[in-house]
């Protein structure tokens, strides 16, 4: 499966710096940039045996509505927003969520970049270290388990962009491209 989303991204990345080049030139909002990065993906998602799963940007609720949140390193509940996620909204227990993006632009803030980063590795986690633990039957309390985070920092002056993988809490790989 890490395959597979691996290549759902890359392909729907390929197609997202093509045909939004002059909109990353221009420095176009990155919440315009995600919801059209989910377009992308959308359209791709029966070519990877992914027709159940949903490309939301923003997305912000989990079952019954409630709000998503995780848990930071003191262990307080965070509410939390990501930029674009890849999920069935809830219709499976196993392998419900599989791809949490952040995107932010090189010139931010190094404090919004450490915040971002945070929430991926909490995203990314199998668990929250006992507090509890999937069984298969219900959803975790908090967000986890994401089978890939990518960390996405778009530099439109230089037309590069830097990619950092995360799973299981953890940053696993990064590089950087051009368009």
């Amino acid at each position: 499966m890490q395959g597979r989303l691996e290549q759902l991204f890359n392909e729907s990345i390929n197609i997202f710096f093509t045909n939004e080049i002059d909109n990353i030139i221009d420095n176009v909002a990155e919440r315009n940039l995600c919801g059209r990065l989910a377009i992308y993906m959308t359209s791709l998602l029966k070519k990877y045996r992914l027709d159940d799963y949903f490309a939301d940007p923003e997305y912000n609720r989990k079952q019954g509505g409630r709000v998503k949140t995780v848990l930071d390193g003191d262990e307080n509940i965070i509410s939390i927003q990501c930029d674009l996620i890849l999920h069935s909204r809830g219709r499976f227990i196993k392998n419900n969520n599989l791809i949490a993006i952040e995107m932010k632009k090189s010139y931010r803030p190094e404090t919004e970049k450490i915040s971002d980063r945070k929430r991926l590795r909490a995203m990314t986690k199998d668990s929250y270290d006992g507090i509890w633990s999937w069984n298969g039957e219900a959803h975790p309390e908090h967000v986890c388990g994401y089978l890939v985070g990518i960390y996405m920092i778009i530099n439109n002056t230089e037309r590069s962009y830097s990619l950092e993988y995360y799973q299981h809490g953890e940053l696993i790989k990064q590089n950087t491209l051009f368009f």
